[in-house]
């Protein structure tokens, strides 16, 4: 069951609040406690077996809703480019906080078999590590990053074959900014070599700021709005120097839109 059936949603606005809405409403101690409730629910299931693609895009879905009584306002576009194509593929995304790792499987996994490249420290993590493993995910170190992207290709490809799309991160770590000689083209390669279609994701995510002691448990801004815009799927050709020129371009025109404050659509 797709919870985004539509290709844009934009989070209503109530013709009213309720106290109670108010009292939720921009409280980042009842967002950061409910957020950890639906963790913790979801790493039992982990350990125990039961967390599967359903359970996964469910408890997503759960985290999406409390951002939005928090006072998370989304504005999403793109969303039948999800659907285009019946075969896996690429997803390459900017990278901003946690909200978009947290989100991402709410909106992508209801439509296709997916999973994301991750650092090992989110694997080796008390309370994430037993959700992130049960994902299949793709393994990234710190200490040799030439290894790493052999092992993304190789990697990749097998759960490509298997019918499994990637969500890549190509940034070394979370921006507020977007730069392009940050954006490596590993997503482009990958895509290039499983002959599948890559699809690149702009998004602005800094209501969810990173925490000051725990990077994962910042506090939240509903004055900042949260935009995702999906592209079209395109194939690669050649080395792919002009498809990746075409990804880096699309999340910086979108990013630049969205930090003037130009459209919210």
């Amino acid at each position: 069951m797709s919870y985004f059936p539509l290709d844009t949603y934009t989070t209503p606005v109530p013709e009213r609040m309720t106290l109670k809405d108010r009292f939720y409403y921009n409280n980042s101690i009842f967002f950061l406690m409910g957020f950890l409730g639906v963790v913790f629910r979801t790493r039992r299931a982990s350990l125990n077996g039961s967390y599967d693609d359903v359970a996964w895009a469910k408890s997503s879905n759960d985290i999406f809703k409390l951002i939005e009584r928090a006072g998370g306002r989304f504005f999403i576009t793109g969303l039948d480019n999800i659907r285009s194509h019946n075969g896996p593929v690429v997803i390459v995304s900017n990278h901003m906080s946690i909200l978009e790792t947290m989100i991402f499987p709410g909106i992508i996994a209801p439509e296709r078999t997916v999973t994301f490249a991750v650092k090992d420290s989110l694997v080796k993590h008390p309370v994430f590590g037993p959700i992130m493993r049960s994902r299949n995910p793709i393994i990234m170190g710190r200490e040799n990053p030439r290894q790493d992207l052999v092992n993304l290709v190789n990697e990749g490809q097998e759960l490509i074959k298997r019918g499994s799309s990637v969500v890549i991160f190509p940034q070394s770590t979370r921006r507020t900014i977007f730069r392009e000689d940050e954006f490596n083209s590993i997503g482009v390669k990958l895509a290039a070599r499983a002959g599948v279609p890559v699809i690149p994701v702009a998004i602005k995510t800094d209501f969810w700021r990173n925490g000051k002691i725990i990077k994962d448990l910042g506090f939240v801004d509903p004055e900042i709005p949260i935009h995702m815009a999906f592209g079209e799927p395109m194939m690669v050709n050649g080395s792919g120097k002009e498809e990746h020129a075409q990804i880096t371009a699309f999340i910086a025109k979108h990013f630049a839109m969205w930090t003037s404050g130009e459209d919210h659509i």
